[in-house]
């Protein structure tokens, strides 16, 4: 089991720690409830350090971006991220990913803890030009400042203007007295914020001095039970359960990410799935009864008839409603249509609504 650089400060303040991607990481300090709210109307702190950081580079960096990614990384300039995935040769996804272009012919990916192993051999086998990959990820730790009062209150850390940052762009500069941070306006709580991206021997001072100008903002940190509650509120895919090796951009409402301007990995036949259409489509449902769904449960039609399978569910801290996504045939994906989830063998009532769940005031 490996450890972040800050498992001992989350040990201290009495985190429940649990077995995450081969990592000890902090799940639960007060609550998931109690968290959740704290970065929706205020500002709270993940450690992510177990997330994976490639720094592509060479002539060919771009080319090889290109040939492995769905979206089109052609569009970025210096400072901007994009959100994309990895197809694998049958329809699946090897990962979803962030690009970010550090420099002309130089670009950090940032990778899902679970499948760091798996991208790397996967983009390795790619690379038949040339260009040199490095393994950041044991190297590097990564906070989420999240929250709408995340800008506020870390402001007086940096010399830059965070709330010049925009969405999903990212600055290099001075943080908490670190200098060449990056500093990304990216997170996966839909509650705006920063992601800080630092060297393991720099990472207690960003967090201790993160901490210290938060205090008057009643700043928390957060553990990754709160982090899944939030993102499933927006809607964001989580890899493993929303999307896997087996289910397809295109099912999964990633037509956005996947763009036909350029050659890449099973290409051809995305194409031909968004063009003819998909058997099954990843839906969004509101439980109109109170129940929570789970990961794996069925879903059914009116009739009992299986239509599906719930791939993530929560109660809706935020909402205080049974939410969840799954994938159904395509007849029963249409925003309102009723579907049926079964748990403990009662056929629940639901209704596949509109993304995102949690809409701001």
């Amino acid at each position: 089991m490996k450890n972040t650089a800050l498992t001992h400060i989350h040990e201290s303040l009495g985190a429940k720690m649990l077995p995450f991607a081969g990592y000890n990481m902090p799940i639960l300090y007060e609550g998931v409830n109690a968290e959740h709210e704290v970065v929706r109307n205020s500002v709270g702190v993940f450690d992510v350090s177990h997330m994976g950081e490639f720094l592509i580079t060479g002539p060919n960096a771009l080319a090889l971006i290109q040939k492995v990614t769905s979206n089109d990384a052609s569009t970025l300039t210096i400072g901007r991220a994009q959100y994309s995935c990895l197809p694998n040769n049958d329809g699946g996804i090897v990962d979803d990913l962030l690009v970010y272009k550090m420099k002309d012919e130089q670009y950090l990916l940032v990778v899902n803890a679970s499948n760091i192993d798996k991208d790397w051999d996967w983009i390795s086998t790619h690379n038949d030009l040339g260009v040199e990959m490095r393994n950041l990820s044991d190297d590097y730790s990564l906070l989420a400042i999240q929250g709408p009062k995340a800008v506020e209150a870390m402001q007086a850390l940096s010399s830059i203007d965070l709330s010049a940052i925009e969405y999903y762009h990212f600055v290099v500069g001075d943080f908490a007295g670190i200098e060449n941070v990056i500093i990304s306006a990216t997170g996966y709580t839909g509650s705006g914020g920063f992601e800080i991206y630092c060297k393991n021997d720099e990472v207690e001072q960003i967090w201790n001095k993160v901490f210290e100008a938060g205090a008057a903002f009643g700043i928390k940190p957060i553990g990754l039970a709160a982090r899944d509650t939030l993102r499933l509120e927006m809607g964001f895919c989580l890899y493993g359960n929303d999307i896997n090796d087996t289910t397809s951009p295109i099912e999964a409402g990633l037509g956005w990410i996947t763009k036909f301007n350029k050659e890449f990995t099973n290409s051809e036949n995305l194409k031909k799935q968004k063009e003819e259409g998909v058997a099954k489509k990843l839906v969004a449902f509101e439980m109109q009864e109170r129940s929570v769904p789970r990961h794996d449960y069925e879903i059914v039609d009116a009739s009992g008839n299986a239509i599906g399978i719930v791939t993530s569910g929560t109660m809706s801290p935020s909402m205080n409603v049974g939410i969840g996504m799954g994938y159904v045939t395509t007849e029963n994906s249409k925003i309102g249509s009723d579907i049926f989830i079964r748990i403990r063998k009662n056929d629940v009532s639901a209704k596949v609504v509109k993304l995102p769940f949690y809409k701001k005031d």
